[in-house]
């Protein structure tokens, strides 16, 4: 059995990443695994004839499974890069949003900010991008705010339980994203309709590919030459990457476009700091220095 391949959305979205096969299989065989933002069945649906153009265009054997959360990968940084998705209106990255419904009394970000007693909130996975690092940073923190003791209640679901239960008004507020809110205006446009969004966080950058260090090179050059080409010009491979997530193909990237993401991620770990009540005062300020470092050193 090959090794797995994961993918984790940025938001969301999506990060993959691909690991070598077991050594006799290592010429034919590729592990590819996706974090399933919706259920397995429907990322299923999307992924398969791309994995299937993949096997004809590469003559490699993929072997895609559908992980249910976003666990082994949230240190990605230590995987190197093959490209990075392109939307289909030629944009490269997509924005978290808090959300509401139309009726909702809550008309502004402001009135949220101001009536957080009365408000039930839903956010994402705790390791969701889109749906939990960057609105607890760039909205929460930025307003002074710790989302676990400010708002009435809280709730953690995924981007289309959210959604849902914003339309269902099960909660007041939610996280979101651009993409699952393009996806819905595509595909249900009168519950679109219904929403509206209170605020949009700064670009977030679209979703990379990625590989293990130690995937075969003669590998890494085929799957390589696959993905930078796929959808350049064949009206079909468009069309599987618009199901996908409204995607219109990839360019090549770096470990650079992953540093918001490290930013995100080491703040998540210094709020985890500032609360741990198992720390004494002397070894939390050593370790929320070493955080201010590190996240000094990405700037």
């Amino acid at each position: 059995m090959p090794h797995p391949m994961m993918l984790r959305p940025l938001s969301a979205a999506l990060l993959l990443s691909l690991s070598a096969a077991a050594p006799a299989l290592q010429a034919q065989e590729i592990g590819f695994g996706i974090i399933a933002t919706d259920s397995a069945s429907t990322q299923r649906e999307r992924w398969e004839p791309f994995f299937r153009d993949m096997e004809k265009k590469t003559g490699l054997k993929i072997n895609a499974f559908y992980a249910p959360d976003y666990a082994g990968v949230i240190e990605a940084m230590r995987f190197n890069k093959i490209a990075q998705v392109m939307y289909a209106d030629g944009t490269y990255g997509y924005h978290g949003l808090l959300i509401t419904h139309k009726d909702s009394p809550y008309q502004t970000l402001d009135d949220v900010l101001k009536n957080t007693k009365s408000i039930n909130l839903g956010i994402g996975d705790p390791n969701s991008t889109s749906g939990f690092l960057v609105p607890t940073y760039y909205l929460f923190a930025q307003n002074s705010l710790d989302h676990r003791t400010a708002f009435k209640t809280v709730r953690n679901a995924s981007h289309g339980a959210n959604i849902q239960a914003v339309l269902a008004r099960q909660v007041d507020v939610a996280t979101n994203n651009t993409e699952d809110m393009g996806k819905l205006e595509s595909a249900r446009p009168e519950q679109f309709a219904q929403i509206r969004v209170l605020w949009k966080s700064p670009l977030i950058p679209s979703d990379p590919f990625v590989w293990r260090k130690d995937l075969d090179p003669a590998i890494k050059a085929r799957l390589k030459t696959f993905v930078l080409g796929y959808a350049r010009t064949d009206p079909a491979e468009k069309a599987t990457l618009k199901v996908i997530y409204n995607y219109g193909g990839f360019r090549e990237s770096t470990n650079a476009q992953l540093l918001p993401i490290r930013q995100l991620e080491l703040f998540k770990e210094r709020r985890r700091i500032e609360t741990d009540d198992k720390l004494g005062a002397d070894e939390r300020a050593r370790q929320l220095a070493e955080i201010d470092r590190k996240l000094a050193a990405l700037q």
